[in-house]
């Protein structure tokens, strides 16, 4: 898997404000890294995931 580039497509998903969007494709990818064995790539789309809900609590969250 490109994971840059699933990040591109997934950011472009972001830019618009669809954050439902971004977090199923994001758990998506992790998934096809998980069936293909590769750690690093579940543990980078782990921290886009994670980024994705900060990014939701800077925005809607109470402050």
């Amino acid at each position: 898997m490109d994971i840059e580039s699933e990040k591109a497509d997934i950011q472009q998903h972001l830019d618009k404000g669809n954050y439902h969007a971004a977090i199923n494709l994001s758990i998506s990818a992790m998934n096809a890294c998980r069936k293909e064995q590769d750690q690093a790539g579940v543990d980078e789309f782990i921290r886009f995931i994670r980024s994705i809900v900060d990014r939701m609590d800077d925005e809607f969250g109470s402050k």
